[in-house]
């Protein structure tokens, strides 16, 4: 693995969430967005109950000013990437990680454009899911998604509550229950647990989401 980080191929199907993007991070330390967990509680708990092993291939979208990828460095996974559709996010973990930024795969594109050629045990998405309020921008997602996980692969997305904030950093969001997001994921994902939580702002706010886990149907997609 590199510690650099790689473009994907073929570019962003949305170039100006890129341009967004890098200048949100561009302008506030990744500690002082909204999403930002010292420690995420949640997201390691549901990690730890797909029952992966150590060399399970993880895919963290959206995940450049994260801190999963430190405790799962420090958990002992060995092969993860994270994604993200601002290089200046990436480049921040990288400079957190120091010498353990090698241990990780980096990539920089749009996830409603992204291939792999080795597909990925776990698909774990924070918080980028409910961005996209455009249903082929969806549909897209849902197919880079099962086309990068591996068959009966598990998928873990985040999103705002339908309790939750009907905006984010200046953007609308679509707020989800777990059967509207098993809904919208459609027959190729059947859901498998789900977790709430009331997260708490670096700015003293409240924010609930929720945490569906989902296994990949083996058989094969049709629709998308």
């Amino acid at each position: 693995m590199s510690a650099s980080a790689s473009r994907l191929p073929g570019g962003c199907r949305h170039p100006e969430w890129q341009t967004y993007w890098e200048h949100i991070y561009a302008d506030r330390d990744p500690a002082e967005v909204s999403w930002y967990q010292a420690h995420p509680e949640h997201s390691l708990s549901l990690i730890d109950d797909t029952g992966i092993g150590s060399t399970a291939r993880i895919i963290d979208v959206g995940g450049g000013a994260s801190t999963l990828v430190d405790h799962l460095l420090g958990a002992g996974y060995r092969n993860l990437t994270v994604l993200d559709i601002a290089a200046i996010s990436i480049e921040r973990a990288r400079l957190r990680l120091g010498e353990r930024a090698s241990q990780v795969n980096w990539l920089v594109g749009d996830v409603t454009n992204f291939t792999t050629a080795q597909p990925f045990d776990v698909w774990h998405d924070r918080a980028v899911f409910h961005f996209l309020t455009n249903a082929q921008d969806r549909a897209f997602y849902v197919e880079s998604m099962r086309n990068a996980l591996t068959p009966n692969g598990q998928a873990i997305i985040a999103t705002f509550s339908d309790s939750g904030p009907s905006q984010c950093s200046g953007l609308e969001v679509v707020r989800y229950n777990p059967a509207a997001l098993s809904n919208t994921l459609g027959p190729c994902f059947h859901l498998v647990e789900t977790l709430t939580e009331e997260h708490h702002t670096p700015y003293g706010g409240l924010q609930e989401f929720i945490y569906c886990r989902f296994c990949r149907n083996s058989e094969p997609a049709t629709g998308l």
